[in-house]
């Protein structure tokens, strides 16, 4: 059966929900009533105030806390003061990711590859999503269904890559796919009704995406609200043996 027919009275924990996709997560599983209670992470309060209003408007359900996911001691808090509210969780989402910024710019060739760069790419896209799985590991340790999804890319695929470029952002979220990959058969011996996948979104209007968008059409460019609608959806239908499989937003299995 499907994972969404599993859902009721569930807890969520959305990792970097102060913006785009994270945010959209928030505010469709707001209005969900399957969902009891949900935990959102901001990584800086001055850019997370609209998720901290929405926790002004609902009180009972939505707990908002600072955490960095490059930090493992800020990954192991917040998850300790989830554990001392509730003893398992049924969701999680990792929408962090990193693309761009003022001192970071994905490599159209070689001749940019940076070390200090490279690394950077790693820590956000991939190594923080392995130490969630690392310490979410007790609160996914319960009889019921849950879903651990993080945010990848189509161009984690090395199949797919005909174009190259982008060589920091690629690899970082391919090894991503590999962390979640690896963690997803040893969660299927320690927490086996626990699915580990990693979901590709589309180009969503976002800051990430918005500096890169000149060449993508309309149709193939999705709203926040369509994007979370899709991905969720990926996730209700989520059945035993798709735990380590990477997604597109359509349902459809992307190669590796």
């Amino acid at each position: 059966m499907a994972f969404g027919n599993y859902l009721n009275a569930a807890n969520a924990l959305i990792v970097g929900a102060s913006q785009g996709i994270g945010l959209g997560f928030v505010k469709n599983l707001l209005e969900d009533s399957r969902i009891k209670k949900i935990y959102a992470t901001y990584r800086q309060r001055e850019t997370a105030g609209e998720l901290i209003a929405l926790q002004n408007q609902y009180p009972d359900k939505l707990t908002c806390l600072s955490m960095d996911i490059t930090q493992e001691s800020q990954i192991v808090a917040v998850i300790q003061h989830i554990k001392a509210e509730v003893n398992r969780l049924h969701l999680v989402i990792n929408c962090v990711g990193i693309l761009h910024d003022d001192t970071l710019q994905p490599e159209k060739s070689l001749r940019q590859i940076n070390s200090e760069n490279l690394l950077r790419y790693f820590q956000v896209n991939s190594i923080g999503s392995i130490l969630l799985a690392k310490h979410l590991l007790p609160l996914f340790r319960h009889p019921e269904p849950s879903v651990f999804a993080s945010i990848s890319a189509k161009l984690a695929s090395i199949g797919d890559n005909e174009l190259g470029g982008w060589y920091g952002y690629r690899a970082s979220k391919t090894a991503l796919n590999m962390f979640m990959r690896t963690a997803a058969i040893e969660y299927g011996r320690s927490s086996p009704k626990t699915l580990l996948v990693t979901l590709h979104p589309g180009t969503t209007d976002t800051s990430l995406s918005r500096p890169f968008q000149t060449n993508v059409t309309k149709d193939k460019l999705f709203s926040v609200e369509r994007t979370v609608q899709q991905l969720l959806q990926v996730i209700s239908q989520l059945e035993e043996g798709d735990s380590g499989q990477f997604f597109s937003w359509d349902g459809s299995r992307l190669p590796w």
